[in-house]
């Protein structure tokens, strides 16, 4: 979507904001109007592979961009969670034309931190189609994590809550696990003509395994219903949560401090209960200064916040940036925000 407003030649600064499932890109003048917005698909490397991931980012750069001067480029990507992997994402775009040695690329989670909060200390967690986190502290200290599945001691999100909502369900069937309403609700849920017949097809390939993400609603439905086995996954979810919230205070030694913890992501925008409220029980146990904060917006307003600073913009562009990008992009701004 293009707006009116600032003249076709004005410079812009570019933000994207990618995860798994969509692509949100953004071009602003400095003083923080927007004069286009875009979306894709997902774009991140991890899932797309590093050459998709770069084809749809350069597409929707090029396309809110058009033949406006670029300033400055910033963006913030799921599956950019390694020095090697953020490298390699920069020597792929290095020959595009909007690229330049300014151009910020890192993990989408710097947006959603910046667009929940400006505090110097600060936690990020974010469940969506996987989990991951972010820590910073005023003094220029980090932690993140490695994110790559289990064999970085991952789990959760819509991916994580599927895959278990479906190891019950099967389990169930043969007798080898307790009784669930879960694997009626995965039949009806994903139009299969019994369980039997989904597991065959994602076994051979005749389904993808991305649509078990699709599941995480039917979770937290039966847990809300009274189901055991599906309460469990729900309880499971916030105590990863809770694990990534406290292994950030802990690393950056911030547990007695007055910290914000941003939540994000399609899986807590999902406003489920019984796991928000076992998270703040938990965070408050852990942390009693800590703030929860549930950030219902799009990231994409934290993205573009990042490449307006990146490229010099005051404080009055920030303030009608954050406003302009959540009316842009069909995201609201959170009261206070």
């Amino acid at each position: 979507m293009r707006r009116a407003g600032a003249s076709d030649s004005a410079p812009v600064v570019v933000a994207v904001d990618g995860g798994g499932s969509k692509t949100d890109a953004v071009a602003l003048t400095l003083d923080g109007r927007v004069v286009a917005h875009r979306r894709g698909p997902g774009s991140s490397p991890q899932l797309e592979g590093l050459a998709a991931s770069v084809a749809v980012v350069d597409e929707l750069v090029s396309a809110v961009s058009a033949r406006r001067p670029v300033l400055q480029v910033d963006l913030y990507l799921s599956g950019l969670d390694l020095p090697v992997e953020i490298e390699r994402y920069r020597t792929a775009i290095d020959w595009l034309a909007w690229a330049s040695p300014s151009t910020v690329i890192d993990n989408d989670l710097f947006a959603l931190l910046r667009a929940g909060t400006d505090a110097p200390d600060a936690i990020a967690v974010v469940c969506g189609t996987g989990v991951n986190a972010i820590g910073v502290r005023a003094d220029g200290a980090s932690a993140r994590f490695p994110s790559l599945g289990p064999i970085s001691g991952d789990w959760g999100g819509g991916s994580g809550l599927g895959e278990q909502a479906l190891w019950h369900a099967a389990r169930e069937v043969d007798g080898r696990g307790e009784p669930t309403v879960l694997t009626a609700a995965i039949v009806e849920r994903l139009g299969a003509a019994s369980l039997s017949d989904l597991i065959e097809d994602l076994h051979f390939g005749r389904r993808s395994t991305a649509e078990l993400s699709d599941l995480a609603p039917v979770v937290f439905e039966a847990a809300r219903g009274g189901d055991a086995v599906a309460g469990a996954l729900v309880d499971r979810q916030a105590d990863e949560i809770l694990a990534f919230a406290r292994a950030c205070l802990t690393r950056l030694d911030l547990l007695d401090r007055a910290v914000p913890v941003v939540l994000g992501g399609g899986v807590v925008r999902s406003g489920d209960s019984r796991m928000l409220g076992r998270v703040a029980a938990g965070l408050a146990a852990i942390a009693p200064g800590a703030v929860l904060e549930f950030f219902a917006s799009a990231p994409i307003i934290g993205a573009a916040l990042l490449a307006l600073e990146s490229g010099g913009a005051g404080p009055d562009a920030l303030v009608r940036a954050r406003d302009e990008v959540a009316a842009s992009t069909g995201a609201s701004v959170p009261v206070g925000g």
